[in-house]
């Protein structure tokens, strides 16, 4: 793997085309997600956007026992004491969240143990979430006091509907794996052990396939969940336009004919 300078260990970016790791390592707090955790997101989300021979983005945590246990309480007390403390925390994770939500590549959250507040809001940025058998997923904020920001709340009505978004929030309970694949919160759920093949060969697949294709429909997905005055349809028509002037529009056409996998160039 080649690593990525994200200015700090406690998030690691590795390349293993044509797959970009994105790894929360801070296992001695199950994850949580420091202020410095949240601007290194960026960092390593554009550096993954600006390489060709990236074609997927997989979110993990270090260890076995969180993909990210929420925010790191820790530093609340110095960082989110107050309103006006909260408002400038509140943009350096701003930053890490525009990131997610803006990333052009598809992406895929690689679940094991504890997702949990943050964790479970940077899983429902990715296009799909792949867990383990022992993975718990909540939102406590109802037991923490906090007011929970619309946009995330409505990236969970837009998956799992108002009915379940509602019993996340009001009960701030754990639900186990089986229970978030039968809301529609996860794509798919295995045993631990089969977990990093299983996202593995998710991404392997995704990654064979033509990348101005996934990429156009990621953006119809994305502008489909906008209100209709938002939508930015005129984009959306040039990428899919793109598609059909594209070389690997004519690799496919010709690999389909000569009965061979196709080898896409992104171009």
């Amino acid at each position: 793997m080649e690593p990525i300078n994200t200015q700090t260990p406690k998030l690691l970016g590795n390349k293993d085309a044509p797959i970009g790791w994105m790894i929360f390592n801070n296992p001695e707090r199950r994850n949580a997600i420091s202020a410095e955790m949240w601007e290194a997101i960026p960092r390593v989300l554009g550096a993954f956007e600006a390489d060709a021979e990236i074609r997927v983005v997989v979110m993990a945590g270090a260890g076995e026992k969180a993909f990210v246990s929420g925010a790191d309480i820790s530093q609340f007390e110095d960082l989110r004491a107050n309103h006006e403390a909260n408002e400038r925390y509140s943009a350096r994770s701003g930053s890490g969240f525009a990131a997610l939500a803006n990333l052009g590549k598809p992406s895929i959250a690689m679940i094991r143990g504890f997702c949990l507040g943050g964790g479970l809001a940077v899983a429902l940025s990715c296009d799909l979430r792949l867990c383990s058998d022992d993975a718990r997923f909540g939102i406590p904020a109802a037991r923490l006091g906090l007011g929970y920001g619309f946009d995330g709340l409505k990236r969970l009505i837009d998956i799992v509907g108002p009915a379940y978004a509602s019993e996340v929030m009001f009960t701030a309970r754990q639900f186990d794996a089986e229970e978030a694949l039968r809301m529609g919160l996860v794509n798919k759920v295995v045993a631990a052990g089969e977990l990093e093949a299983t996202v593995r060969g998710y991404a392997r697949t995704i990654g064979e396939n033509a990348p101005l294709t996934v990429r156009a429909a990621k953006m119809a997905v994305r502008e489909a969940l906008k209100d209709p005055e938002r939508r930015k349809l005129d984009a959306l028509e040039a990428a899919i336009a793109a598609c059909f002037e594209s070389a690997d529009y004519a690799e496919g056409r010709r690999a389909f004919m000569e009965k061979r996998k196709p080898k896409f160039q992104g171009r």
